[in-house]
């Protein structure tokens, strides 16, 4: 994003930040493309969600790597409302270009066809309701505006020749519940990590976006056009009540302890309103057992491997200064109830036969 040519700024910003034209590339999209949702709503998709940093996009690209789903990707950029459309005039090179590491310095390299949470652009655009000045709220939409999602990801799917939609999306912790009604067969994966070391991250990369949207106020917007207000200058918590607000409020955004509760707060909502069949899934089990993989692979079924995807590696990662012990003990206490939710969800892992490995 920090070295997009002028041209691709202006076009961004027309396209992401001008909600009239956003909304007209999505009717102009639906109706050129002779959209038929009819189906879709039924459709075995997959929906990853955690807060920022706990293993979403390596968990996405694992399972995208199985060829058998479409996801918004670079290459829908900044048209991410009008896939069939932008796909149409900009798809005179079907090239990737070079593979570059992403912006969080974590080693992940993307290159055009790489996918990306990139579909929070259409609830923004359509109902930003939840979106306050200093915060995040969880996020109710209505039947009208679910109904013209399910059409939208019927959008994605026609302008890919694909029949399952794989979406990973931080900020869909926050409906959850509204996916599962608009999706009642998707698989929903919420990916959870040690909250010591993931708090340890979210300081980080806090630190690494206030240094780069110290030198390109473009990097800031191009965040908050796509929705990801989880570090930088334009840095918005998840609030899911006003405890919750008070809580944080006793700590800085520089701490370790202001991360660490916001870890608390979001998987103690998780624990309490994601839906019953979501499925919960600890990252280092993920990293340490390979059954775990598999096991998820055969519930989105899906052949487990090979992949040349990136592994799943554990972090060592530490943070800055000392947590909040209290605080901690929450934290850690909560990990351990996920991680054993976790456990028991996950179905015996199969072959590609169907015969239990």
């Amino acid at each position: 994003m920090g070295d997009y040519r002028l041209l691709d700024r202006l076009l961004h910003r027309a396209a992401l930040q001008v909600g009239p034209i956003a909304e007209l590339s999505f009717d102009l999209d639906q109706r050129s493309a002779r959209i038929a949702p009819d189906g879709v709503a039924q459709g075995r998709h997959v929906f990853v969600s955690g807060l920022a940093r706990a293993g979403t996009t390596i968990l996405m690209r694992r399972i995208h790597a199985s060829g058998q789903f479409r996801s918004l990707t670079y290459r829908d950029m900044p048209f991410v409302l009008a896939p069939n459309l932008w796909g149409r005039l900009a798809g005179g090179s079907s090239a990737p270009g070079e593979a570059k590491e992403r912006a969080h310095g974590d080693r992940i390299r993307v290159d055009a066809d790489s996918p990306e949470s990139l579909d929070e652009v259409f609830w923004r655009i359509f109902d930003g309701s939840y979106i306050a000045s200093d915060h995040l709220s969880p996020h109710d939409p209505d039947d009208e505006t679910l109904d013209r999602y399910v059409r939208y990801v019927a959008a994605i799917l026609a302008s890919g020749r694909r029949q399952r939609y794989l979406s990973k999306n931080n900020n869909a912790i926050l409906r959850l519940p509204a996916l599962r009604r608009a999706f009642p067969k998707a698989v929903i994966l919420v990916p959870f990590r040690d909250p010591l070391t993931h708090a340890a991250s979210l300081q980080r990369q806090h630190g690494n976006f206030l240094a780069r949207q110290d030198g390109d106020r473009f990097v800031r917007s191009y965040m908050g056009w796509l929705g990801h207000h989880e570090f930088g200058r334009d840095h918005r918590p998840f609030r899911f009540d006003a405890e919750g607000a008070t809580r944080l409020a006793r700590h800085r955004p520089d701490g370790i302890g202001y991360w660490l509760e916001i870890w608390r707060q979001t998987y103690d909502w998780l624990e309490r309103t994601a839906p019953a069949n979501a499925v919960f899934v600890c990252y280092e089990s993920l990293c340490r057992d390979p059954a775990v993989w598999a096991g998820l692979a055969a519930l989105c079924a899906i052949d487990p491997g090979p992949t040349t995807e990136e592994p799943f590696s554990p972090s060592t990662l530490e943070p800055d200064d000392a947590a909040p012990p209290d605080l901690l003990v929450e934290a850690r206490a909560l990990y351990d109830r996920l991680a054993d939710r976790a456990a028991r969800a996950l179905p015996p892992a199969r072959d590609v036969s169907g015969s239990a490995i």
